[in-house]
């Protein structure tokens, strides 16, 4: 008869609960750089970082070396970390695919979003909107993502959701620059899409989000052109060997 314990080797092995303060030193530098207060292209310095903290130089450096893995920070030997600068293919594609996932988060949505879930979309959508109104960019650029969130939840596809949660970081960081300047247009565009959804109406409801992430998209773009953000870098100095004693 086929025991049910676990093999000793097995049983003895524990998880660490406690998250590991690199983990919490990543999150709030991720955060910093989506809300843009770490600016594309800034130079970020270790010791800086770890004072802003509150932590020592050892989590920084191993943070920094998860951003650069994820594509968040640029290592550049002889100069140090630098927030990465998206370029405009990076975004544009990105925020392609981010179309081609809400348009159909949407579509199901509609079909299958039950009153509850409409009344949240509402009540996130005139938060949003009484944050712009405030010209509480941060708040509303989270409202933004959580708007989205909610219509992709609402799908009821899992598979959806979890490609979504992906690249809402990065949209959240694309989105925070064009935040104004999509204004309110951006939140009656959300109503719009809220009515088609609770009319059932699947087809508008994916048209009418192709078309809302497609003005995202265009708005960055322009941004990009209007602000000159394919200018060149530059690079502090290298950093110096300590010379050697007489």
């Amino acid at each position: 008869m086929q025991s049910n314990e676990l093999p000793k080797e097995l049983a003895a092995r524990r998880i660490d609960r406690p998250v590991p303060l690199r983990e919490h030193v990543y999150q709030a530098m991720q955060e910093l750089i989506i809300s843009r207060r770490l600016a594309p292209g800034q130079h970020l310095v270790e010791s800086e970082l770890a004072q802003m903290l509150g932590v020592s130089r050892q989590p920084v450096r191993e943070a920094l070396q998860w951003l650069n893995n994820e594509g968040w920070v640029d290592l550049r030997p002889g100069y140090g970390a630098f927030v990465h600068a998206p370029t405009e293919e990076e975004a544009d594609q990105l925020l392609a695919v981010r179309s081609l996932l809400e348009s159909e988060s949407a579509r199901l949505a509609a079909l299958h979003a039950d009153a509850e879930g409409i009344a949240r979309l509402r009540d996130l959508n005139r938060q949003g909107s009484e944050a712009l109104e405030s010209d509480d960019v941060d708040t509303a650029v989270a409202l933004n993502a959580a708007v989205h969130r909610c219509v992709t939840e609402l799908s009821g596809n899992k598979v959806l959701l979890d490609f979504a949660t992906q690249v809402d970081r990065r949209v959240r960081w694309y989105y925070t620059p064009i935040a104004r300047q999509r204004g309110e247009q951006s939140w009656r565009e959300h109503a719009k899409l809220i009515d088609a959804i609770e009319n059932r109406d699947a087809d508008g409801a994916a048209a009418i989000m192709k078309e809302h992430t497609e003005r995202t998209r265009k708005s960055y773009l322009e941004q990009r052109v209007a602000e000159g953000d394919q200018q060149l870098i530059a690079l502090p100095a290298r950093r110096r060997r300590r010379a050697s004693k007489a």
